[in-house]
């Protein structure tokens, strides 16, 4: 059987070519190196031509271009020589090269994504004309995966946008709209979808008679016009920007805007060489293996229904109820009413729903431009919320997601008063961090029907949701609760149920390992230092004061009183609690949060919980905080694992990198214990055997070290 062909050539108005571009095994397009292949054939074809006046590049595709190189082919490549990636590198540069010079005007008509790859074949065009639509997008995600656009991103960029431009968008990795791609001179025109075909062949009749392509490509081949001042100052303030942005701990960016600068005296050739050795000096690096890693990890999850069955199909939910008009509930209400589902808020408090209703819309009606809410938009999605404070208004919605206080009892009487109420087909949830779901499940008349549906706070910033699934919970409910987390934009991971599901289980170590760190004599400070110097967002007590103190203890017993072997009691937490410091929520915690919400270190918490650090302090290096702080959750984790928590080690690194911020460079936790190896880790874990079990390596862990076993064997 022949290959499949990738694109389509035909000819429009007898000197037109239209290149379409139509990958036969998906829904989008992705320039693995069969698709370049054909391309180069095409290109060969028509570079002898003499009776065109123009080629037109355009997608089969609705709604999408390109998006990106074939990661998977990338991934193959990670352990090749140096001169083969180089090569390989190389090649795709100087294929999307040739458009620049053909022998006639080359358009690139946009519609929806052009990423990655795509971004530069369209760059190296002549001219590009762009969908109008909304979904329309351009951009160089290449620093995402750890590399930096390596087939002439960062050559042809700064000489079509300008370079202060071409920075901005190969270093942050962020795609930009039409509306700024045409403000950037990006594009020749922005029209309907419908229209892109027509626009194009008219920029290539306006460029036969006026001929500024014929210039253009000469100034574009040729260094940029920037004097050395202007190139110093634009160095030295984005090198700032990133290094503030990335921690030091993302090399991909930088190393973008070196080549860019270095490379802005020089020719496009010499521009590209130099690229290519840039980008080869990143391939293969652990940050670039790990952020590839959660790359698959995304989209792994991207195409998990839950389930491990193919007969089962999700429901449909167009209707949401939301019981309890607190910060949790605001924020699952708000996620569901952006995508355009019917929302009804209940609270049995008048004044809370008041302020609930208000606080949504506030949120949803948000306009980026204008720097607060749209009437417009608060309008459209006001129709679509109901606030509610009787039991019989929350009773036709598909899907109700209780979101009340963590008490088992009182969310009990409430089911019992809902459930009767509901649809036979309706699912009931629980929003709930820590109880049980088959004990909350017990006194249902269809615990089927009921899961955890559990969000992280703030809701509109944290992309993870657990879907927890209890004793009795059906598949088809799991699987509903999975499309409804996706239909809001969120990455849902399937848990069975336990104490602290999967994420509090993992963080409750991290967590209590700080405080037992701070007693055994190590300064706050520096345990802070060092869990942000591995890549977390925050140092841990910082975390406890975002995640409220008093939260924080009655996670923290719940745990306790689940494995009482490897969860420490501090006295810490409820000294605090007592003394009235919750933490951000009212300005004073492990730190003080007074001037300007900022937290600054504080006497008065200082002095209540110093009494409670050990009569002989220890002297601990960086390395050893770091090794207590992380190695629990690695421990934590492989019980998980023989548990069957989660159906897959990936969900458990997915949850953390979504659920907590682990750093995404050291591509999940599991996948960093890999890079360390399970012989490493029991060797690392031998100086704190004295701790006890939390630090006493697994049987799982065990045998691993003996086999050379890796977390992520396939």
């Amino acid at each position: 059987m022949a290959d499949p062909a990738f694109m389509k050539l035909t000819i429009e108005e007898k000197d037109v070519a239209v290149l379409t571009l139509d990958d036969p095994r998906g829904s989008a397009n992705v320039l693995s190196q069969a698709v370049l292949g054909e391309l180069e054939q095409h290109l060969n074809d028509l570079e002898g031509r003499k009776d065109l006046a123009g080629l037109v590049i355009r997608s089969g595709k609705p709604g999408v271009f390109i998006v990106g190189a074939d990661i998977r082919e990338f991934l193959a490549g990670l352990g090749a020589p140096r001169d083969q990636i180089l090569g390989m590198i190389n090649r795709g540069r100087q294929l999307f090269q040739r458009l620049s010079k053909m022998p006639f005007v080359t358009v690139t008509a946009i519609e929806g994504q052009c990423v990655g790859g795509g971004a530069e074949m369209a760059l190296w065009c002549d001219r590009r004309v762009m969908s109008s639509d909304s979904k329309a997008m351009f951009g160089f995600p290449e620093v995402k995966l750890g590399l930096l656009p390596g087939w002439g991103g960062t050559v042809r960029a700064p000489r079509v946008l300008g370079l202060s431009n071409a920075v901005e968008i190969v270093t942050s990795g962020e795609s930009i709209d039409a509306k700024t791609a045409a403000a950037m001179g990006l594009v020749s025109d922005l029209v309907p979808s419908a229209k892109l075909l027509p626009a194009a062949i008219q920029v290539i009749r306006s460029e036969q008679t006026g001929g500024q392509w014929q210039r253009d490509r000469k100034r574009w081949n040729g260094p940029l016009n920037i004097s050395d001042t202007e190139l110093g100052f634009l160095g030295a303030t984005a090198s700032a920007f990133i290094q503030g942005q990335t921690g030091g701990q993302y090399p991909a960016p930088l190393a973008a805007l070196e080549v860019m600068l270095e490379s802005a005296g020089s020719d496009a050739d010499t521009a590209g060489a130099a690229e290519a050795e840039a980008m080869a000096s990143l391939f293969g690096t652990p940050v670039n293996r790990a952020l590839i890693n959660v790359f698959f990890l995304t989209d792994r999850n991207k195409k998990d229904t839950g389930i491990d069955r193919k007969d089962v199909k999700p429901g449909a939910i167009k209707s949401v109820a939301v019981v309890g008009a607190g910060i949790m509930g605001q924020g699952i209400a708000a996620a569901s009413l952006k995508r355009n589902l019917s929302v009804t808020l209940a609270d049995a408090v008048p004044d809370a729903l008041s302020k609930g209703v208000q606080q949504i819309l506030e949120e949803v009606a948000y306009d980026k431009e204008k720097k607060g809410p749209d009437a417009a938009k608060a309008v459209r999605y006001a129709g679509l919320l109901n606030p509610a404070t009787a039991d019989a208004e929350v009773a036709p919605a598909d899907l109700v997601i209780e979101a009340i206080v963590e008490n088992p009892e009182v969310k009990r009487q409430l089911y019992a008063r809902l459930e009767p109420q509901l649809s036979p087909q309706a699912i009931l949830a629980s929003n709930t961090s820590t109880i049980p779901i088959s004990k909350l499940a017990e006194s249902l008349k269809r615990p089927e029907r009921f899961c955890g549906i559990h969000f992280f706070n703030p809701v509109r910033k944290m992309p993870l949701v657990e879907v927890i699934r209890g004793a009795k919970t059906s598949d088809e409910t799991v699987a509903t609760a999975v499309a409804y987390a996706k239909n809001i934009g969120k990455s849902p991971i399937v848990v069975n149920d336990g104490p602290g599901f999967l994420v509090n289980r993992l963080l409750t170590p991290y967590l209590n390992e700080a405080l037992e760190l701070f007693a055994d004599g190590a300064e706050m400070k520096a345990i802070e230092r060092a869990a942000k110097e591995f890549g977390m967002p925050m140092g841990p007590f910082t975390l406890y004061d975002v995640i409220g103190l008093d939260t924080s203890f009655y996670a923290g017993r719940v745990m306790y009183e689940a494995f009482p072997d490897r969860t420490a009691a501090s006295p810490i937490l409820p000294a605090l609690v007592k003394a009235g410091r919750l933490g951000q929520k009212n300005g004073l915690g492990f730190f003080s949060y007074k001037d300007r919400g900022r937290g600054a270190p504080d006497p008065a918490a200082n002095e209540l919980i110093k009494q409670y650090v050990n009569k002989n302090p220890q002297k601990f290096t960086q390395e050893q905080i770091t090794a207590r702080l992380f190695l629990p959750m690695v421990l934590e984790a492989t019980r998980i694992l023989e548990a069957k928590v989660v159906r897959d080690p990936r969900d458990v690194d997915l949850g953390l990198i979504f659920g907590v911020g682990f750093p995404p460079f050291k591509g999940g936790l599991l996948f960093w214990a890999d890079s360390l190896g399970a012989a490493k880790i029991v060797e690392m874990l031998a100086p704190f055997e004295n701790l006890g079990t939390r630090m006493k390596p697994t049987p799982m862990l065990v045998e691993m070290a003996k086999t050379g076993g890796k977390f992520y064997a396939t």
